[in-house]
């Protein structure tokens, strides 16, 4: 069976709606758990796509994460072949950064349920052109990155300029997380509980929205990560 390469960067943080996509499609998922030292392959030669979740490290701090380093050289290696690649929130900020765009803090929180404006250009995405051209996703960050050159400005949000993009045909960055279910939601306020506190955010706004907004964003989900999935099919 054809693989894709996950990269896991926290126990709460894992592929939900994107796994269920690719596994539909007949694909199997090779997770690599860097947080719990699993090894970042050297190459991408034996895989058909690579995908990069979120995680509560900068792209900046590879002094104290050195895996991310592992995981740069990864998405160049499968930016040279070809291969898809889809980043998530840290996962769209690596891309970037490999794409040679600046990734930096934006100076607060954007944390809890809110709207994502589709651009223009995400009308003819192979991804996103089924997609509303609003909707309301989680975003989980305090990070923010410039648009890498040469890539096409997919999303934004009020707070984010810069929500989702794509580089040539295959690459893609999603800033914010549409891939949630209900159990990763909870395990992500569990999980991040300090994180929360410190920006005076009540985790019940985070379950709340959940409850009001995960129906319809996982119907968004489904069509986008099959899509994925399709391309890499």
């Amino acid at each position: 069976m054809r693989d894709v390469v996950v990269l896991q960067h926290d126990a709460a943080e894992g592929p939900d709606a994107i796994g269920a996509a690719l596994q539909r499609r007949g694909l199997s998922l090779r997770v690599v758990h860097t947080y719990a030292g699993d090894a970042v392959p050297a190459t991408l030669e034996t895989a058909e796509a690579l995908v990069v979740l979120g995680g509560p490290m900068g792209v900046y701090e590879a002094d104290r994460h050195p895996h991310l380093r592992d995981e740069l050289r990864l998405i160049e290696d499968a930016l040279r072949r070809g291969r898809p690649v889809l980043g998530v929130c840290l996962g769209s900020q690596l891309l970037a950064a490999a794409l040679g765009a600046r990734v930096y803090p934006s100076g607060g929180q954007e944390i809890g349920w809110y709207r994502i404006d589709l651009r223009e250009a995400a009308a003819s995405d192979a991804l996103l052109r089924a997609a509303p051209r609003g909707f309301t996703a989680l975003c989980w960050h305090g990070d923010v990155f410039d648009l890498p050159s040469g890539a096409v400005h997919l999303a934004s949000s009020a707070m984010t300029e810069h929500q989702a993009y794509r580089y040539g045909e295959h690459a893609y960055g999603l800033l914010f997380h549409v891939e949630v279910t209900q159990p990763q939601v909870a395990a992500m306020v569990t999980a991040f509980a300090d994180e929360l506190a410190a920006a005076s955010i009540p985790p019940e706004s985070i379950l709340d929205g959940a409850a009001a907004h995960l129906d319809a964003l996982g119907k968004i989900a489904a069509g986008v990560f099959d899509r994925f999935a399709q391309n890499i099919a």
